[in-house]
């Protein structure tokens, strides 16, 4: 499986961004997908995550509320619509896929980072 994300950018506290990350491989629709970022000196960190049917989600309580994660079997592809943004959410933003128990961790594929940048 690999996976492409794009998306990022720079954008004002408040404003809006929307991430993808198109997979290719037969297997996608039976993978869990999630978003990871990882900002300057911090380790990576959970964003959100959907399982393989789209009826479950899971989000980092940071983000909660902001960010809506959403899967387009179709398209192979998995969103990140974010709103709100902060300061705070500036990080590279990577996707990832994977048969997993935990959707917080253990997915086997990683694609390429997009960069976010909120400026105050």
């Amino acid at each position: 499986v690999q996976l492409q994300a794009s998306g990022g950018g720079l954008v004002q506290a408040g404003g809006s961004l929307r991430l993808s990350c198109v997979a290719s491989g037969r297997s996608f629709s039976t993978y869990s997908m999630a978003w990871f970022r990882q900002s300057p000196g911090k380790e990576r960190e959970f964003v959100a995550a959907i399982d393989l049917s789209g009826a479950i989600t899971d989000y980092a309580d940071s983000v909660k509320g902001r960010f809506t994660i959403s899967r387009d079997k179709p398209k192979d592809t998995v969103n990140l619509q974010m709103v709100s943004l902060q300061p705070e959410d500036t990080a590279i933003y990577s996707c990832a896929a994977g048969w997993v128990k935990n959707l917080r961790s253990n997915y086997k594929y990683w694609g390429q980072g997009t960069l976010v940048t909120v400026s105050s």
